[in-house]
C-alpha cells in the first residue's frame, strides 16, 4: 500500500503522456505476437488469481488486460493523471494495482476473500461479483480488487489524497516489490504534485 497526498488530479501532462508512449513502445517491441502464457512477467498475477481459485484466462488481472490492449495497438486508456500513473505502474510491473481516493476510505483496510453474494457497483460497470476473489475492505465494506474497483472510492478531479495497492502473490520477491513501490512513489511525485 502506498499513500500519497496532497495530490492534484487533472489531465495527464505532456511528460506523463510521453512516459506512457515510451512504455507502450517498449512493451510492443518486447511482447508483440506472443500469447499471454508466453509472457513471463504475467506469471505472478496469474498465480495470485489461481491461489484464489480464479481462472486468469476468463477473469483477467487488470495488468494483463492493459498489456493486451497495448499489444493490440489500441489506445492506452487515459482517464486522469492519477489513474494514468496507476496504469503506467501496472503495465510497467505487470501486476494489478488498485487506486483509491483515500478520503473516501473509512477505517482500516484489510485484504480478504470475497464472500458469496458480495458485490459492489464498479467503475463504468454494473455490479462487480466478489465471491471468492481477493477483495479490499474498509469499515463500509468491499471497495477494490485486482480486476475492477468500486465507484464508491474512485478517483475524481476533486481527489486530494490517494491510496495505491499493488496486488502480488506471497512469493513475489520483496526486493522487486520495494523497487515497484519506489517507482510508484516517484511517478506520483513527478506527475501529481499539488
Amino acid at each position: 500500500m502506498i499513500e500519497a497526498g496532497p495530490v492534484r488530479v487533472g489531465p495527464a501532462g505532456p511528460l506523463l503522456t510521453a512516459e506512457i508512449e515510451a512504455l507502450c513502445a517498449r512493451m510492443v517491441a518486447a511482447h508483440a505476437g506472443r500469447a499471454p502464457s508466453e509472457i513471463e512477467g504475467l506469471g505472478p498475477a496469474r498465480r495470485l488469481y489461481r491461489a484464489f481459485g480464479i481462472d486468469p484466462t476468463s477473469t483477467r488481472p487488470s495488468s494483463e488486460a492493459l498489456l493486451r490492449r497495448i499489444l493490440q495497438r489500441k489506445p492506452f486508456p487515459s482517464v486522469n493523471a492519477a489513474v494514468d500513473v496507476c496504469n503506467l505502474c501496472s503495465t510497467s510491473f505487470l501486476l494489478p494495482i488498485g487506486l483509491y481516493d483515500a478520503a473516501k476510505i473509512e477505517g482500516e483496510v484489510t485484504l480478504r476473500q470475497g464472500e458469496s453474494g458480495e458485490s459492489y457497483p464498479g467503475i463504468r460497470k454494473d455490479l462487480v461479483n466478489l465471491a471468492g476473489r481477493p477483495v479490499l475492505v474498509d469499515a463500509r465494506g468491499p471497495f477494490g480488487n485486482p480486476t475492477s474497483d468500486s465507484s464508491r472510492t474512485s478517483v475524481t478531479g476533486a481527489t486530494t489524497s490517494l491510496l495505491m495497492v499493488i496486488f502480488a502473490p506471497a512469493d513475489y520477491p520483496e526486493i522487486v516489490l520495494q523497487a515497484h513501490t519506489a517507482f510508484a512513489r516517484e511517478a506520483m511525485a513527478r506527475h501529481l504534485a499539488a
